[in-house]
């Protein structure tokens, strides 16, 4: 299976993006966006609705 390793900019350790996932299609497309692992993609969304109903 293909994948790209990424550099998540939260948390700053590497994951795996395996092909027909929409951030390996991103990826592929522009190296230079900035991209999170799940995990930290988990964790802003939480915050961001924590923040929402203060």
């Amino acid at each position: 299976m293909i994948y790209y390793e990424i550099l998540c900019y939260s948390c700053k350790r590497t994951f795996k993006e395996y092909e027909g996932s929409l951030k390996y299609k991103q990826f592929k497309e522009r190296k230079s966006k900035i991209f999170c692992c799940d995990d930290c993609s988990h964790k802003i969304c939480i915050d961001a609705i924590k923040n929402f109903f203060r």
